[in-house]
């Protein structure tokens, strides 16, 4: 018994560096023998509708609540009559630039984004499409995951959307929900603000921008069987993709926070 969990221990650690050096094959690969510029700009086009531009309206209204709900926490736990007022900006704008933004919004898209392109590649794999671009001695990686690569090079807009909405549902929540004033709020976003604390979120938006795209390519692409291993794929994929964002977002901030 004890042989067999040795053997299947050995046998999974095999299998991730296995998966794992294909990764890094696929990478490479992809910037191979390049696709024509007049037909890749067009790939590129129609990933950035697809990608960037379809998911600015789940963006915006998870940013807009979920900014409120950060206030209404904050104001709420704020109760000592001593503290003033303001911090219930000056923690909002540091919840949504910090970690709401680049990272929650990153696991979302990891299930949206990472879905579709898994979803999309492993269609085609399956429908032996991409051993037909083969044939025509088409580079399939290029041709597939090229594109959305660049394609989420746009990231970083929608997490700005993301920090904006972000803030503005926080001041509305603290308004309406009368936690504070207006003026209060305003000096509380101002107070010590860091501008290198907005490089920050976006140096960890461009990391994660390139995960979204490459992660979920690699289990489309890789993928074997038929329609039913397409969603397993899809979920597998989106698992990966939170796994990497969340242990990249714990070395990039002991990296450049600490």
């Amino acid at each position: 018994m004890l042989r067999f969990f040795y053997f299947s221990s050995n046998y999974t650690q095999m299998n991730y560096l296995h998966n794992i050096g294909s990764y890094f094959l696929m990478i490479g690969e992809m910037f191979r023998k390049p696709t024509k510029w007049s037909v890749m700009k067009h790939l590129i086009l129609k990933d950035v509708e697809d990608l960037i531009i379809g998911s600015i309206g789940i963006v915006a209204f998870i940013s807009f609540f979920v900014g409120g709900v950060i206030t209404i926490q904050t104001a709420l736990n704020i109760d000592n009559p001593l503290i003033p007022k303001y911090l219930v900006g000056f923690a909002t704008r540091q919840s949504v630039i910090l970690e709401f933004a680049p990272t929650f919004i990153s696991i979302i898209m990891a299930g949206k984004v990472g879905s579709f392109i898994t979803s999309s590649i492993g269609t085609m794999r399956v429908t032996e499409q991409i051993d037909a671009l083969e044939v025509m001695g088409i580079n399939s990686v290029n041709y597939l995951v090229f594109p959305k690569t660049i394609a989420l090079l746009l990231y970083p807009f929608v997490i700005s959307i993301a920090m904006f909405l972000g803030i503005i549902g926080g001041m509305a929540a603290c308004v309406f929900g009368g936690y504070a004033t207006f003026e209060d709020y305003v000096i509380g976003i101002q107070t010590d603000f860091t501008p290198f604390h907005m490089a920050y979120a976006f140096i960890k938006t461009i990391v994660f921008a390139f995960l979204l795209a490459t992660i979920p390519a690699f289990h489309g692409y890789y993928m074997k069987g038929g329609a039913l291993e397409v969603g397993k794929a899809s979920t597998t994929a989106f698992v990966w993709t939170s796994v990497a964002i969340i242990l990249l977002n714990y070395i990039l901030t002991q990296m450049l926070l600490s």
